[in-house]
């Protein structure tokens, strides 16, 4: 196994692992507050870094069945939340893509 690389990104608000304080994502990122995660509130991103996805799992959540892949710190390993592959749902197809990480599993880094 090479070296992993992580990205350090700049800016006011950054999002970071509570772990080890890598970097995931910025203010920019940030679609929504709104959503719900396994230990209550949840972000969704348009774009997140430094993160290792997991395996492909189809997990029914509270607004239907999903295929989701965990994601995980690439220094850490902590589990922090997970991206959406697809979405049964027309409603939720928006999702795709996306990928929501735990609040309680980030700080904000400076």
């Amino acid at each position: 196994m090479g070296l992993i690389y992580r990205t350090f990104l700049e800016g006011n608000n950054i999002y970071a692992c509570s772990q080890c304080k890598t970097h995931l994502a910025t203010e920019e990122f940030l679609l929504s507050k709104q959503f719900q995660g396994k230990y209550g509130e949840a972000y969704l991103f348009h774009q997140v870094v430094n993160i290792i996805e997991g395996d492909e799992q189809d997990r029914a959540m509270t607004t239907g069945l999903h295929t989701i892949k965990d994601v995980l710190c690439t220094k850490c390993n902590t589990i922090l939340g997970w991206i959406y592959i697809k979405a049964y749902n027309e409603d939720n197809k928006y999702k795709e893509g996306k990928c929501v990480l735990e609040s309680k599993l980030l700080i904000e880094a400076h």
